[in-house]
Order: structure tokens, then C-alpha cells, then sequence
């Protein structure tokens, strides 16, 4: 069975002409992705979008992001973010890559050859923090007992593990975290359960199971894990202009390995010019 990938970007963040910066930064940034996945060798089978792909869920942003993915060669599939509006995402982007449950949320579950994905909904309409309940958690379970013994990779927007930079972090003990590792542990066909959300690529362990954070394709949160009091703006830099990057995806043969990518033209170091050896 051939390597099969597939491509995670998050945090889009598009938007209009109403914030002109924003909107041709976050496009080239999102382009320059794009472009670097395109390029992959084996190209990916799909590419999952997981949230944030609009600024303030206006539906012209929405129509913008379209606009944007108009040339994409590789079926993109999304889930939704805090900065996502349900009913404007699904009226522009639904359809065979994105479906919402019989409760309205925007969950669902895709199969690959050997691999399967099962995409969650934690928005929360009117709030930053995550929207997951016990209701998305029953229904995480379900469809993961459905096929208990095919690898599977979870897709959610917010990470339930502390990236350290305390002022984008969950409270470690919010209910929503616990719904959720009831719904993994003892589940052991999850491989990685991938997120976005905080701008930045992190990893560590929930309910056993392995959980990665990606970079952003719009700018990056920056890694400051000194104290903050929330309520004191203290003038600390909290996002920068570095590298807009991805995460790719690989199963082999039922393992599962994520690399974090950055995307751009970068100098080739060393060609492969002679057989590999030591000695």
C-alpha cells in the first residue's frame, strides 16, 4: 500500500477589503501554503482546513476564501473556528466537504484508503474559547465505535493541551476537556488528533493519544511562556510575521507521523548524487 498524506492548514483568517492589510497578507501568506503543498511529493490526497478560514464569518469572506481556493487541484475539507459563522460557511463552502450533523454542528467523517477522518465542531457563536459539549463528545464517540479497528486522525479547532502561552490557553480543567478525553480514551485506532487555533505548532498527550497544533497560515503567536495578568496589558509582543507553515499527515501501512512544514523558496543544501552509505 503507497504512503498516503494529507495536508492540514489552519487559521486562514480571510477576509475583505474592509481590512486591506489583513486581507492581502493573509492571502499571500495562505498562496505561499498552498503553493508549498501543491509541490509535495506524493501530493496529499486531501487537505483539511480546521477553522478560522474567515476573519469576522462575514459571508464576502467566505466568498473570498472560494476565490482563493478556485485553482486548489487537491479536495479541501474544513471545520469551523471561533471566528467561523455556521450558517455563512455552510451557504459559500458546504457540500461534499463539509456536512453538518443532525444537530446543525459541522461534523462528519471521511474514509481514505486505510486512513479515516473524523472532523468535530467546537465553535461557540460569540466567544474565543471552545463550544465543545457533551452532545459533540456522545457523538465523537459514536462515530469513532463505528469503525473501531480503521487508524483515524480526529480534526478539532481548539487544542485541549496548554501551549504555555497563557493568555490564548483553556483553563486545564474546563468540562469541555473532559467530555472530550472521555470520548478518546480507550479508543485506540485515534493515531494524532490534530487542532489549530493558537498559531503555532505544538504536540503533547490527551487521554493518551497523541495531539498536534499547527502553525498558522495567516501570522504566529509569539512564544512567550512568562506570566500575564489578563486584565493588565503589559505591551508584550503577541503575534509575529514569522514563516506561514502546515502540517502534513502520513500513514503508512496503519502508522501515522505528522510533520510541521514551513512554506517557501528555500536553496536546495544537498542533492542526492551518490548511493546512501557510512564509511
Amino acid at each position: 500500500m503507497p504512503v498516503l498524506t494529507i495536508a492540514q492548514i489552519t487559521d486562514l483568517h480571510i477576509t475583505t477589503g474592509r481590512d486591506p492589510l489583513n486581507r492581502l497578507r493573509n492571502e499571500q501568506r495562505l498562496r505561499q501554503v498552498l503553493r508549498a503543498i501543491h509541490e509535495l511529493q506524493p501530493q496529499p490526497v486531501a487537505i483539511i482546513a480546521s477553522g478560522d478560514l474567515a476573519d469576522h464569518g462575514e459571508p464576502a469572506e467566505y466568498e473570498e476564501l472560494k476565490r482563493i481556493l478556485a485553482e486548489v487541484e487537491i479536495p479541501i475539507y474544513f471545520a469551523v473556528g471561533n471566528h467561523d459563522r455556521r450558517e455563512a460557511f455552510m451557504a459559500a463552502l458546504g457540500g461534499p466537504y463539509a456536512a453538518t450533523d443532525a444537530n446543525g454542528f459541522v461534523q462528519y467523517a471521511v474514509d481514505f484508503d486505510g486512513l479515516r477522518m473524523v472532523v468535530c465542531d467546537t465553535l461557540q457563536e460569540g466567544r474565543d474559547g471552545s463550544g465543545f459539549t457533551a452532545e459533540r463528545a456522545r457523538w465523537l464517540a459514536e462515530t469513532l465505535d463505528a469503525r473501531p479497528d480503521t487508524p483515524t486522525i480526529v480534526v478539532l479547532h481548539h487544542p485541549p493541551i496548554l501551549s504555555g502561552v497563557r493568555w490564548i490557553d483553556p483553563e486545564p480543567d474546563a468540562p469541555w476537556i473532559a467530555e472530550l478525553c472521555d470520548a478518546l480514551r480507550g479508543r485506540d485506532q485515534v493515531r494524532v488528533v490534530l487542532c489549530g487555533h493558537v498559531h503555532r505548532p505544538f504536540q503533547g498527550l490527551l487521554a493518551g493519544q497523541l495531539v498536534s497544533t499547527a502553525p498558522a497560515t495567516s501570522i504566529q503567536v509569539t512564544l512567550n511562556l512568562t506570566p500575564v495578568d489578563m486584565e493588565r496589558p503589559d505591551g508584550r509582543e503577541i503575534l509575529v510575521a514569522e514563516p506561514p507553515g502546515y502540517v502534513l499527515v502520513m500513514a503508512d501501512q496503519g502508522r501515522v507521523t505528522t510533520h510541521v512544514c514551513v512554506a517557501g523558496d528555500f536553496e536546495p543544501a544537498v542533492t542526492y548524487t551518490r548511493p546512501f552509505g557510512f564509511g
